[in-house]
């Protein structure tokens, strides 16, 4: 364990899933499932932070039997598990939803929108106009898939506020290409990043994991000393500042790992249930 961390000092856990927690195939091996289990039952919270949907994220937070927050589409919402009550939501504005719309229609780039619920109908619900391959895989990699509609015309329905998150989905050339677009129009007044190898994401410039786990450790009056942060994408780098602690796997990207306070073993090798297991030796 390193000599920067006191594990019996730490009350909370927050962790990414995509890349980090699941394998590169999307899954949670048994041995993740024990060590996440046996942490809740050693007294520690499990805060599961994710760029994904609420709906997206149930199924592995119902196999780890986490309860209580969990920080979902990067931050732009938190709810309240099992109860899926929202506890915070920041909206993404529409005009900056419709550039996108018009960007992704000049270049033929696959784009989706999640909505906020109604008051006729709560859910969060996702939308896009192009029936692509990109659609589908975003459905086998989450279990949503997006309805196909107008987004320009659903973005300007006078109950929509804004949007949750909107993302292109395309391969890293691609949005190479996208991103000096995006950057220059928006600046600093909303945040773009990269939260898997074809996902860019588009939120609001409020919005991070970052702010979502400095919101869910005052809920929990914790400290951010006493959590500690795993991930291994570039939206996990605000979460790592907000916690008192953090972990990337080695497959992390680079920068990731370089902002990490530790590089554990890759996702294909279990390498943060082997460093859970050692914490709970060592509290």
């Amino acid at each position: 364990m390193s000599i920067l961390l006191d594990p019996k000092t730490i009350r909370g856990l927050a962790l990414d899933l995509d890349g980090t927690l699941l394998t590169p195939g999307s899954a949670l091996t048994e041995r993740t499932i024990r060590a996440v289990k046996a942490c809740r039952q050693a007294g520690l919270r499990i805060i599961i932070a994710t760029g994904r949907a609420i709906d997206a994220a149930e199924p592995f937070r119902a196999a780890l039997g986490v309860e209580g927050p969990i920080i979902c589409f990067n931050g732009a919402a938190v709810a309240d598990m099992p109860g899926n009550v929202l506890l915070s939501m920041t909206l993404l504005d529409s005009e900056k939803a419709e550039f996108c719309v018009d960007l992704s229609r000049e270049k033929g780039v696959y784009y989706q929108v999640f909505f906020p619920g109604t008051r006729d109908d709560p859910r969060i619900s996702l939308m896009a106009e192009m029936d692509g391959p990109e659609r589908e895989m975003y459905y086998k990699h989450t279990g949503l898939l997006a309805e196909i509609g107008d987004l320009k015309k659903a973005l300007s329905r006078s109950e929509i506020r804004g949007c949750v998150k909107s993302m292109f989905l395309a391969d890293p050339e691609v949005q190479a290409a996208l991103r000096p677009i995006l950057d220059e129009r928006f600046g600093k007044s909303a945040y773009i990043a990269q939260t898997y190898r074809t996902f860019l994401e588009l939120m609001d410039a409020k919005v991070s994991k970052g702010q979502g786990l400095r919101f869910v450790i005052e809920r929990l009056s914790f400290t951010a000393d006493e959590v500690i942060a795993f991930g291994d994408e570039e939206n996990d780098i605000p979460m790592f500042e907000a916690a008192g602690f953090s972990v990337a796997p080695s497959n992390a990207k680079e920068n990731v790992k370089k902002a990490a306070n530790l590089v554990v073993a890759s996702n294909a090798e279990d390498g943060v249930a082997a460093f859970l297991e050692e914490l709970l030796e060592e509290r």
